[in-house]
């Protein structure tokens, strides 16, 4: 039997679900990072927030990690105080993914971060954010497309040459949209992979190519179904990244 690629996706937590679940407070992780991992070969395994110690033993136990989206991360990792409703953190989140992504580097298996987690991933390697995008100056593009549906592409992105992402997407392509926050200084191990047309960074990879990080802004979990080019993004990070 032919070993599939563990990877690991990191869960959120919600303290109520709602009237379908009867209220209660789940674990979980949207679906499209399962599936998508799954129809390109691999074995999915979700992590729940833990400890420190947690967090190093789930990362002996998977090939790669991948960092969701979800909470803004809490600018008290990079030094600032909060501009927006302390309801959108989770700081338990943050801490556990923090250990998770400091564990990974240390065993040296490669990351995949989406949204949320491209963010994350800057703080925790040093780099800052954007709180609000909105406050950016000459700010016009919206990045935050509901109504929309999740799966159509609503702005463009330019890839850097010789990158993983011009590989996969080429040097022009069009991607889906989610998010109020973003990158502002990029940290030292990160080097920039691609851009929005109002130069949001939507891409990220790691300096050192032994470290085998990569990072996008957009959801690629939201419509591998309908995108070739997110299926491409999938049978990549499971397959080679």
């Amino acid at each position: 039997m032919t070993k599939k690629p563990v990877v690991g996706i990191s869960a959120n937590d919600i303290a109520d679900s709602g009237d379908k679940l009867h209220n209660l407070p789940i674990s979980y992780i949207p679906s499209g990072y399962v599936k998508g991992v799954q129809l390109a070969g691999g074995l999915p395994l979700l992590l729940p927030l833990g400890t420190k110690e947690d967090a190093k033993m789930y990362v002996s136990q998977i090939d790669k990690l991948i960092l969701t989206g979800g909470q803004n991360v809490n600018p008290k990792f990079y030094n600032e105080t909060p501009i927006f409703d302390h309801s959108l953190m989770m700081t338990a989140r943050d801490e556990f993914e923090m250990a998770l992504i400091e564990e990974t580097l240390k065993q040296k298996k490669p990351i995949f971060a989406v949204c949320r987690g491209l963010q994350l991933l800057n703080v925790t390697l040093g780099g800052t954010l954007f709180q609000d995008i909105s406050t950016r100056e000459n700010q016009k593009v919206t990045h935050m497309q509901e109504p929309i549906p999740r799966q159509v592409p609503t702005h463009k992105i330019q890839t850097e040459n010789d990158s993983i992402l011009r590989e996969i997407y080429g040097e022009e392509t069009s991607v889906n949209s989610f998010h109020f926050q973003s990158i502002k200084d990029l940290a030292t191990p990160l080097k920039l992979t691609a851009v929005s047309e109002d130069q949001i960074v939507e891409g990220v990879e790691s300096v050192n190519k032994e470290q085998r990080l990569l990072g996008v802004q957009w959801h690629p979990d939201f419509s591998y179904e309908e995108l070739e080019q997110e299926r491409r993004m999938f049978q990549y990070v499971v397959n080679e990244l």
